[in-house]
């Protein structure tokens, strides 16, 4: 029989069951998989699973790996506050103890067999690889924004041509100035968007000596500087934080940063799920 859709990483495997039997009242059990890590005796954690059935979350071993679940329906999780926080939570108490490679939320297998058999035995070379690579290490995240209006003020006062444009647009009607507002407001993005460029690069100037890798991710709103995930060893936690605190000291005045973690590498492991027949 096909499995269900494994979700991870970003990616999806195609669910031959379908959705219809997922919204059945009787599912069938299955196997919720949280994490990889390095462990080859069997191990019960104290966080209950996913669910709100307290399901005791477990390990099966494969040789001196060790895929962290537990027990669950074949279903598809919502992706609610409460089931996050849930597959989160089971995460922290791990990392306390473990390097773990992070399994995307809501991955379900139907049967801890097919766990050990077609994704921990076919891939044990890889996953101890990537384990060995996050041995020690940590991920943690910091955004920056501009404080409401900081930006675009810096702009007007730096940059003549904008000046001289928005000073040609007063007392005049939208109608008659419809493409000099479209050339002021390209103009205006272009010098935001240079001064964002060497904001960042001058914030991860002073944190990327912490760091074994650093993702930059996707800017979300006009405000937001940097959204930056960095790699780094555990013993140098208390440096960066020291080094994020000077930052928000210094540039208080027109910075807000957001700092979190530790968390899973989230950003630096990438496992695709295929669970096959």
């Amino acid at each position: 029989m096909n499995a269900p859709l494994a979700s991870i990483a970003g990616r999806t495997v195609q669910r031959p069951l379908g959705d219809r039997k997922m919204k059945e009242k009787e599912h069938a059990e299955g196997t919720y998989l949280y994490a990889i890590i390095a462990c080859s005796e069997p191990r019960e954690f104290k966080t209950r699973g996913i669910g709100e059935r307290g399901d005791v979350v477990h390990t099966i071993n494969y040789r001196r790996l060790a895929a962290a679940v537990s027990n669950s329906p074949i279903v598809e999780y919502e992706s609610s506050r409460r089931n996050m926080m849930a597959h989160t939570v089971v995460l922290e108490e791990m990392m306390t103890e473990f390097d773990l490679l992070p399994v995307r939320f809501g991955t379900v297998a139907t049967s801890a067999e097919l766990i050990e058999n077609h994704f921990l035995a076919p891939r044990y070379e890889e996953f101890t690889c990537l384990l060995a690579e996050m041995h020690g290490r940590i991920e943690l995240g910091l955004k920056a924004f501009w404080h409401e209006g900081t930006a675009f003020e810096e702009v007007v006062r730096e940059n003549e041509k904008i000046r001289k444009l928005r000073a040609a647009l007063q007392g005049r009607s939208q109608e008659e100035t419809y493409y000099e507002r479209i050339q002021l407001g390209e103009e205006v993005e272009k010098a935001m968007n240079h001064i964002r460029a060497h904001d960042e690069e001058m914030i991860l100037s002073r944190l990327n000596q912490f760091s074994h890798k650093t993702k930059t991710n996707k800017i979300v709103s006009d405000r937001m500087v940097l959204n930056a995930s960095f790699l780094i060893d555990r013993k140098d936690g208390a440096a960066m934080d020291e080094a994020v605190k000077r930052l928000d000291e210094e540039l208080n005045n027109r910075l807000m940063f957001k700092y979190v973690g530790p968390v899973p590498p989230y950003n630096f492991v990438n496992i695709v799920v295929n669970w096959g027949e």
